[in-house]
């Protein structure tokens, strides 16, 4: 049995060992199926993907019930994969001058024909709002041997099925507010408002603003000689822009620096202690600081805004950190398949994805610790990548030989007396009863 195999199993197993005895093992089977891409040869059938993976229809039957019945939930099992990855020691957390980045994101499995959901999400192919079920992803960001490697924190489910993406933004934003370290930093794309982050007192935040931001000064210009007197500051304009055929001249800078990244230079620009454009002059208001970088290698300057009283290289470099949360659902969907489901129970639609989330990080990690596996003989500098991993598992068959667990066993419970298959659940008329 391969190292990778073993290892494997050896991180499957702990994670699950916790759980009711049969659940654990049937959920072992089925994130085993995850792992080896038997969802992608399967187009997302949880049956269809089992049977791949060589289990029996016992086994088959366990796991699926174990998804759906099974008394578990993802957030313990999150807190068993970080507790594995932070006693080994080869992740370590990514640091800037004290700050680690904590990258936030929302992700959505699309799900148009699912029937009784009504929660919709933004579909960028689709450039429209597309009948989804939806998660925010909380990922710490780190390294294993200089390779950028997230560790999930937390996954945060819709709580109804009619919760909007605005819905469930503002909720991340709450618990993000209640669970941020001290040394943490919120990390964030252009997708949430200055406004929404100050509602809900992130205590340390870079934010991506858009590039025709406006903010203004906390304190009140010189007072005219007629006319009613200001009660908001003078308005701050980082960049040029037109309206009309008409230059809108931007302001002046507070701060002009530059800092050298993988060999080029970065000129940047800041404007510091603004208000938002719609606050009106007070000393309680919260201040930020907006940060504009000209990177020579992109057409456009890209706008940063934080609350972080640090240099301009630190904010760039931490918001540079919030890309790796991408790699958890880029893995579930497109690399293990879970991108397309067939699952239907209010349950498990929220459990797979959850799932494949979790499997998909474990997938990233271990291809990042292991020894790199080429494909074929074609592949004469392999990397560490989740890929290639799995199909290191596709060609390997379940390790049954494996010494699990005591308590990885099947449950012996007595079930000849119950109907199997479509028997269990056929719907029957109800009996008219006698008035």
């Amino acid at each position: 049995m391969s190292i990778a195999i073993t290892r494997t199993i050896q991180v499957l197993e702990e994670i699950v060992q916790v759980l009711p005895v049969g659940t654990n093992l049937a959920l072992l089977h089925l994130m085993w199926a995850m792992l080896n891409g038997s969802f992608l040869r399967s187009r997302g059938a949880v049956h269809g993907a089992l049977v791949e993976s060589g289990f029996t229809t016992g086994q088959v039957r366990r796991s699926w019930s174990a998804l759906r019945y099974g008394v578990w939930s993802n957030s313990e099992l999150v807190e068993r994969w970080r507790a594995i990855v932070l006693r080994e020691g080869r992740w370590q957390p990514r640091e800037y001058d004290g700050y680690r980045p904590l990258a936030v994101d929302i992700t959505a499995f699309w799900r148009p024909q699912l029937q009784g959901w009504a929660g919709k999400f933004f579909y960028r192919l689709a450039n429209r709002a597309v009948k989804g079920v939806g998660f925010g992803v909380i990922t710490q960001v780190g390294q294993v041997d200089g390779q950028r490697v997230p560790l999930l924190k937390r996954i945060i489910r819709v709580k109804r099925t009619e919760m909007s993406e605005a819905d469930l933004k503002a909720d991340i934003l709450r618990q993000v507010a209640t669970y941020l370290d001290e040394r943490e930093v919120w990390i964030h794309d252009a997708g949430v408002g200055l406004a929404d982050v100050q509602t809900a007192n992130i205590a340390r935040y870079v934010l991506r603003l858009a590039v025709n931001v406006t903010g203004r000064r906390n304190y009140l210009p010189p007072a005219k000689d007629c006319g009613r007197p200001a009660q908001y500051g003078e308005k701050v304009r980082p960049l040029a822009r037109e309206r009309l055929e008409h230059l809108i001249e931007a302001t002046s800078p507070d701060v002009s620096t530059q800092f050298q990244f993988q060999g080029r230079t970065i000129p940047v620009q800041g404007w510091q202690e603004l208000v938002r454009a719609d606050q009106k002059v007070a000393d309680a208001t919260q201040t930020f600081t907006i940060w504009v970088f000209f990177d020579p290698l992109y057409k456009k300057p890209m706008v940063l805004g934080t609350n972080l009283a640090a240099s301009a290289e630190t904010v760039f470099l931490l918001y540079l950190d919030r890309w790796p949360v991408e790699q958890p659902p880029l893995v579930a969907k497109q690399m293990l398949g879970l991108h397309r489901q067939f699952v239907f129970a209010p349950v498990s639609v929220l459990r797979l994805p959850e799932l494949a989330l979790l499997v998909g990080n474990i997938l990233t990690y271990l291809a990042a610790v292991l020894p790199a596996m080429p494909t074929g003989f074609w592949d004469r500098q392999p990397k560490r990548t989740s890929g290639r991993l799995r199909r290191v598992l596709a060609k390997a068959v379940f390790p049954t030989e494996y010494p699990f667990s005591e308590r990885l066993r099947e449950k012996q419970s007595v079930t000849a007396h119950l109907p199997k298959g479509i028997l269990a659940h056929r719907r029957k008329k109800r009996r008219q009863t006698a008035t």
